[in-house]
Formats: structure tokens, sequence, C-alpha cells
């Protein structure tokens, strides 16, 4: 079955919402392996609310709002990433990191590890707003590090052209798409929205 990685070029920049769409889009089933953070709605909770799609439970869930070696680190708990592996599964499955790829797991592994261990294809989601050109150069270059497979940057924000065609002649890597706002926010408005800026066949 079809498997991808969410991740994003930094924090707070809309890779939940996005991995929501793609569940939807999919017929898919998201996982979310580490959650900092359980004040309001965790990621599982926004993506179930918004795809309409089944959720598998996070495997470590630690209270504190912080990089996952210190949110874990604050409860006692040793995070081990030979826990994290890819649940199998009979439909499609999306899988979204925490913050950015280099966010440590623990003292000796960061996020980007464990997607180099899993080898499954990688959608880098990058904002457009100021920052993002370096963020996602730097972001595509840890990538191509540890060949990871990538399948393309997803675009998230307000249209900036210039910002895109510079990162297109850098990065070397395809453009998916942008999501846009999405003005109410809810699943029917998402799964238009993602269908008039992203192409199935990219995600078949």
């Amino acid at each position: 079955m079809k498997q991808f990685v969410v991740t994003g070029t930094d924090t707070g920049i809309g890779k939940t919402v996005f991995a929501a769409a793609l569940t939807q889009a999919l017929g898919g089933i998201y996982w979310k392996p580490v959650q900092a953070g359980l004040d309001g709605e965790t990621d599982t909770q926004i993506v179930a609310r918004l795809s309409g799609r089944p959720v598998l439970p996070e495997t470590y869930r630690f209270k504190l709002a912080a990089s996952p070696h210190q949110a874990a680190a604050n409860e006692g708990v040793a995070l081990d990433p030979s826990h994290l592996s890819l649940p199998q599964i009979t439909a499609p499955l999306v899988v979204e990191g925490a913050g950015g790829l280099l966010v440590p797991l623990n003292e000796d592994t960061l996020f980007i590890d464990v997607f180099a261990r899993w080898k499954v294809p990688l959608i880098l989601c990058a904002s457009t707003r100021l920052g993002t050109i370096n963020h996602t150069l730097l972001s595509l270059e840890a990538i191509r590090a540890r060949n990871i497979p990538l399948l393309g940057i997803a675009f998230i924000g307000a249209e900036n052209e210039e910002s895109t065609r510079i990162i297109g002649t850098f990065g070397q890597a395809k453009n998916l798409g942008r999501l846009g706002l999405v003005t109410p926010l809810n699943s029917d408005n998402l799964a238009r929205a993602f269908a008039a800026e992203f192409d199935a066949k990219d995600f078949a």
C-alpha cells in the first residue's frame, strides 16, 4: 500500500492540515508517532476531525510542547526510536513527523534518521512566508544527504511566485502544489482546496 511521510521545514507551518487533506484524498489512515504537547486539540485529533478518516494512536505522547527529546526527559521517559516502526495496514498510510527534520528524539537520534530507516516517499511542507528559501533548501540538502526518497514540496500559505521559483531552481525538487488559506477550515472546504491545487496522480 502507499505510504508517505509528511514533514516540514519548521513547526507551525500547516503540515498537519496538509496531512489531513492528503489522508482524506487517499482514503487513508493517519499516524503521528510522537506527539509533544497535549494542551488543546492534538494533531491526531485535528486530522481525524478534518479528514473524517481513521487515525492510529501515537507511540509516544508527552504533555510538554517542546522538542520530543526534551518533552520525554521532562516526564522521565526514555524515547526509543527503534520502537517507531511503520504500521502494517491495508490502506494508504500518511505519517506526520514532529516539527522539522532535525528534531531530536533523544541524545543520539534525529527524526530524519528514522525517516532514512523507513525509506518511504517524503513530502516536504514549506511555508511561503519570509525565510522559506533558506529553510527549504537546507531541508532538501539534509534529505538528500541521507538518501531519503523525496516525492516533492507542498507549499503552504499565500502565493509567493518568486520564492517557489527560486526554490525550484536551486532545490531541483518537484513542486506538488500550494495549499492556501482555507476559510472556514472544515472537511469539505479542505477537500476542495486540495483537489484544486494538487494532482492526484502525484500520490498514486
